[in-house]
């Protein structure tokens, strides 16, 4: 039995928050924890995650930060500080359940099935028989971002911003979380980075230790605080990231390319 934990990162979200749906969760043959991560919010966010840790002190830990700091920072902050709670595998889910809890099954048994494997990504992936209910405009420059991030790690990754991800815990996943993250909303593209950096050190393929699952369900529920302005910000802490990185990216794609 694996003991899971995810984190989830609220900033303003007093008015979105399900918290019974978080409370309901269960993951059959596991253990299910939640750490909620209050990123400065002032709706009265604090309030309701206080009453979710009240209810279930087992499995709901509460982390307040003083002021915002970005989703980057928040998350970071909510998986260092669960680290060293026992949990085999630690990961970020987005507030608003735009991704359904019922889709975390998967992650695990990506992870128990797979002991090679270092972390899951949620992808919002269209097929037959899934219901991913995106908006255009939100898939069309998803597609254009993913072909960047992709181009720029040397790895084809379909979608690095699905607030859905799950990793094990060992000694790269601390590596990964100890230093701050240069952005506040494309993180988890330098959290690739830092793995792939890691990966590249060792000799190690990235591509048999980063695995995506198509989801099955995926709602674009709305009150997203990330908007246009973001999204071409986005471009730019892109090539932020591909500097820091660069000594790493650059060894990656010259391997490929051989």
């Amino acid at each position: 039995m694996a003991r899971v934990c995810l984190v989830v990162p609220c900033f303003n979200e007093s008015a979105r928050l399900r918290g019974d749906d978080f409370l309901r969760a269960s993951l059959p043959g596991h253990e299910l924890h939640f750490r909620f991560v209050d990123d400065g919010s002032t709706d009265g966010t604090a309030t309701s995650l206080a009453r979710l840790a009240t209810i279930e002190p087992d499995r709901v830990r509460c982390t307040l930060l003083p002021r915002n700091v970005g989703k980057g920072e928040a998350v970071r902050a909510g998986m260092g500080a669960s680290l060293d709670d026992g949990h085999d595998y630690l990961g970020f889910w987005d507030a608003d359940l735009a991704t359904p809890l019922e889709e975390l099954a998967a992650f695990v048994e990506t992870l128990e099935r797979r002991p090679q494997v270092d972390l899951v990504l949620g992808a919002r992936v269209a097929l037959l028989g899934r219901h991913i209910d995106r908006r255009l405009y939100r898939h069309a420059y998803g597609r254009v971002f993913a072909s960047a991030v992709s181009q720029l790690l040397g790895l084809a990754v379909y979608d690095t911003q699905c607030g859905a991800k799950l990793f094990r815990v060992d000694g790269r996943l601390r590596a990964v979380l100890n230093a701050p993250f240069l952005s506040r909303w494309i993180f988890d593209v330098e959290i690739l980075a830092r793995y792939i950096a890691q990966y590249e050190a060792e000799r190690v393929d990235p591509a048999d230790r980063i695995v995506e699952v198509p989801l099955r369900v995926w709602t674009d529920v709305a009150g997203s605080k990330v908007g246009i302005g973001d999204a071409a910000r986005a471009f730019v802490e892109l090539a932020r990231i591909g500097r820091r990185y660069d000594h790493a990216l650059s060894a990656r794609r010259v391997r490929r390319e051989r």
